[in-house]
């Protein structure tokens, strides 16, 4: 039976814990049987080495998203999972600094992420966590800020008197022995979104963090939804309530990667907003960024760079220039062919391809099946081996078609 939590953080909250956490030098999987061997011949208990290994490499795994900070705190498997990265929390926190607040409840705190952020930026937190352990982790992070306090209790049940700030992030998995398991239901959070109204309901600045599946009707009425996306990776969409919505904002995208964030918005509610033309496959194929789909807003961004739509339930579009911009992946369009196994198979041979990148929206196919059937060897070749191409199999009203195409370069793969 896998050890619970506590077991795993409570050796460590002792100096001699403490010390020899510190002592190790960054997590190595193939060191770490010798390692083990070595801490137990030294006189450590097994329950102790088991802890600070465990540690180690969470904060090795921790380190995507807390850089150097990982490096002097305290995690659980649960508790990394779920925690913001700390160049969003630093865009949260900068949220209620820029609308005045100065004291916010972080309620379901975690290993307090987002507390940090806001702890540095001189606002007073009142750090909230029901699980001891994560408390625990959480009061061990927040060390360096006298200006932030943790609260051992249940987050519904704590005064929010002295706090003008509200700052949530549900608990949306449920841990066992075997692991954790993701929940869809707002209303079995903890605590649940109609909690996060009623707070919102009195008027404090309330900002709660919430899956980025979340579909658009359960999206409260009298907020702001801002998806986040970090790398291309969809990791949230985040709800702003009074002071911390913005005028005018009632959805948007907002894309963190190499060239910095970039933010395409919208004051219309979901499912209304401009309308993109609909068009042939031509010129160039863009593939928006998931927080763009998430939030609704491909054929605003469409419409930005002159584009439109190729079907419009589907979120491809096509403009006839390339136009650099980081809420979409460009390709150019090569070929464009119904979609059809066996004429897709000849078209593989004629062209000697031996790997090949599949892309689908729309429709059915499983990418990976169709690259078996379709290479020679009914594998992908070695990457670098052969000729490469990249399909998009899409839908097009009722017909399905597969469109050859071709990366287009972009500031951030283009050499320097």
């Amino acid at each position: 039976m896998a050890e619970a939590p506590q077991d795993q953080i409570a050796p460590l909250l002792t100096p001699e814990g403490w010390d020899l956490l510190g002592s190790l030098g960054p997590y190595r999987e193939d060191e770490s049987f010798g390692l083990n061997a070595a801490l137990r011949k030294a006189g450590h208990s097994p329950a102790l080495v088991s802890a600070v290994l465990t540690q180690s490499r969470l904060r090795t795994r921790a380190e995507a998203k807390f850089g150097e900070f990982a490096s002097r705190m305290l995690f659980t498997q649960a508790g990394l999972e779920q925690a913001t990265r700390l160049n969003v929390a630093a865009r949260h926190a900068q949220r209620f600094a820029a609308a005045g607040i100065r004291h916010v409840a972080d309620l379901g705190c975690g290993l307090g992420a987002d507390s940090l952020a806001m702890a540095s930026l001189d606002l007073t937190v009142t750090a909230v966590e029901m699980d001891e352990t994560t408390a625990a982790c959480a009061t061990v992070n927040l060390i360096p800020f006298p200006n932030a306090t943790v609260v051992h209790a249940d987050a519904t049940s704590v005064s929010l008197e002295e706090a003008d700030g509200v700052w949530l992030d549900p608990a949306r998995r449920v841990t066992s022995t075997s692991g954790t398991r993701r929940i869809w239901d707002p209303e079995a959070f903890s605590p649940p979104l109609s909690f996060v109204e009623a707070l919102a309901a009195t008027g404090k600045a309330v900002g709660v963090k919430m899956g980025p599946g979340m579909p658009h009707e359960s999206v409260p009425a009298d907020c702001e939804a801002q998806w986040v996306s970090v790398g291309g990776d969809v990791t949230e969409v985040t709800l702003w309530f009074n002071a911390v919505s913005r005028p005018g904002v009632r959805r948007a995208a907002l894309v963190l990667g190499p060239q910095g964030a970039a933010e395409v918005t919208s004051g219309e509610d979901f499912g209304a907003g401009p309308g993109a033309a609909v068009g042939a496959v031509e010129g160039y194929l863009y593939e928006p960024d998931g927080a763009v789909i998430r939030a609704g807003l491909v054929a605003d961004v469409a419409l930005q760079l002159g584009g439109h739509l190729v079907d419009e339930h589907i979120a491809y579009f096509c403009a006839p220039e390339l136009v650099e911009t980081p809420f979409a992946r460009a390709y150019r369009v090569l070929e464009v062919m119904p979609y059809n196994v066996k004429a897709l198979k000849a078209w593989v041979k004629d062209n000697g391809i031996t790997v090949l990148d599949i892309k689908k929206r729309g429709t059915a196919v499983t990418p990976e099946e169709l690259r078996k059937q379709l290479l020679p060897s009914g594998k992908a070749a070695r990457k670098g081996a052969g000729t490469s191409a990249t399909l998009v199999l899409t839908r097009i009203g009722e017909e399905r078609v597969a469109v050859v195409v071709e990366p287009a370069p972009s500031a951030a793969t283009a050499p320097a």
